[in-house]
């Protein structure tokens, strides 16, 4: 059954919401972008429906806008042709995907965010938000020193259970992405936190009978605590700490790798810790460290157009 470009739009709005169920947002940017590309096609004389697109359409629209829009839109162009064509396929109305053979523009990668060491020990040194559970705050503390001092994910530090922790050798067992399994240190500040966390851990789980519970990390409930509490709690010793921005576990995480860095650890080892797979993905601190140093230099070499010889 062939299908005008407009009956076919107006089946995959459909198909997005009801099926999808995707944001109002979405479903605008998609029927936005698609109605650009089918009048971009007719201006070149293609009168037909979308079963009879050929992919060199599609090479020549993501040219023609290539000057006028940056990457991440081209990306999102492109990525709205391949959704509706691979909806376009499940239907049986085309035989192929002719977007799919159309390679996205490489995005460039954003600078991992994180926050200096003056403002990490603001937070930590930072009084409970919470003193009407004690128990809480010195949870709060516990997951903060370790998101520091370990460089974990929020989702590997819910899921860190009791016997994760070696207190012999001070590490803790991660389980990673594609439950790859690594072995990460902690300093002192962190097994301090933590033996105080397991007290009140342990008091905490007497009250809710719930002692047989594995999980490191517990909510008030006695249950595991999930990663959005996690965020939300770091969230809130960051408003009490009085931190100049909004503080999340990856910015922790990121802090812990540039601040090895800049203390001269090797990108082999902080690859380890982190749990990367790729040494070029460990390699964008290097980017964040340098951008440090240019900071440094700018504010304190007599050479730098910023120095201040007051």
């Amino acid at each position: 059954m062939s299908k005008t470009f407009e009956e076919a739009i107006s089946e995959f709005n459909d198909f997005l919401t009801h099926e999808r169920r995707v944001s109002k947002h979405t479903i605008r940017a998609y029927g936005s972008d698609l109605r650009a590309f089918v009048n971009f096609v007719r201006e070149l004389g293609f009168e037909h429906g979308p079963s009879r697109l050929s992919a060199v359409y599609i090479r020549k629209y993501v040219a023609d806008i290539h000057d006028s829009t940056q990457a991440r839109t081209r990306a999102r162009k492109l990525s709205a042709l391949r959704s509706f064509y691979k909806f376009l396929v499940s239907r049986g109305w085309v035989k192929e995907n002719v977007a799919s053979a159309i390679s996205s523009p490489k995005l460039p990668q954003p600078l991992p965010r994180g926050i200096g060491v003056d403002h990490v020990f603001q937070l930590l040194d930072s009084e409970a938000p919470d003193s009407k559970n004690v128990q809480l705050d010195t949870r709060d503390k516990a997951i903060a020193e370790l998101l520091y001092g370990a460089g974990i994910r929020a989702a590997e530090l819910v899921g860190l259970d009791i016997g994760d922790i070696d207190h012999r050798r001070d590490t803790i067992r991660v389980l990673g992405k594609g439950r790859k399994e690594r072995i990460v240190p902690f300093g002192g500040k962190v097994k301090e936190s933590l033996a105080e966390w397991l007290v009140a851990r342990r008091s905490l789980l007497e009250k809710r009978n719930r002692l047989s519970e594995e999980a490191l990390f517990i909510n008030f409930r006695g249950g595991r605590l999930s990663p959005r509490g996690l965020a939300k709690r770091l969230h809130r010793r960051a408003e009490n700490a009085e931190m100049p921005q909004r503080i999340t576990p990856h910015m922790m995480r990121h802090s812990f790798a540039t601040h090895l860095l800049d203390g001269g650890a090797d990108l082999r080892s902080i690859q380890e810790m982190l749990g990367h797979s790729s040494l070029g993905t460990t390699q964008r601190y290097t980017a964040v460290s340098i951008e440090h140093l240019r900071n440094v230099y700018d504010g304190a070499h007599p050479l730098s157009d910023d120095f201040d010889a007051e």
